[in-house]
């Protein structure tokens, strides 16, 4: 994997860091501050378990997930037939968001999320990379991995 590839991921991973550490010095947890009033605000929250606080006080079980997510992802993309932008960014979405949320459960035991769009559970950025990594890499085995398939 080149410089650039993991100078995203890096980015992306302090990004994710910065933004849950603003937060989490300038609201008390439960403080919520509108920013577009019953549209938007910044929540914080820290969630025990995975999306929409499902499985919370598993811990160990999302960290070894995590992981075996990482592995995948890295033999996955060194496999690869064809390399492609979709590819490249996909994967350094995928991982950079699964890090920092990772980050977060070592450290705190819970991830920070602060996005609050009322209808909508809480997220952060890592979640925000995740989700675009998991789109992206939806399009890119749409559209590499199905024409390599014989008919």
């Amino acid at each position: 994997m080149n410089m650039k590839f993991w100078a995203a991921v890096l980015s992306l991973i302090g990004l994710d860091q910065v933004t849950k550490w603003v937060v989490r010095q300038e609201l008390a947890l439960g403080e919520s501050i509108p920013v577009i009033p019953s549209v938007m605000s910044f929540t914080y929250i820290e969630n025990p378990g995975a999306a929409f606080g499902i499985l919370a006080g598993n811990r160990g079980l999302f960290i070894v997930i995590t992981l075996v997510l990482l592995a995948v992802l890295v033999w996955y993309r060194s496999q690869a037939r064809q390399r492609s932008i979709w590819l490249d960014s996909a994967t350094a979405l995928i991982i950079a968001g699964a890090l920092g949320n990772l980050i977060d459960r070592l450290v705190k035991g819970r991830v920070t999320d602060f996005f609050d769009f009322h209808v909508f559970p809480i997220f952060n950025v890592a979640d925000i990379a995740v989700t675009c990594g998991v789109g992206l890499m939806v399009v890119y085995i749409l559209k590499y991995e199905s024409d390599a398939k014989p008919s």
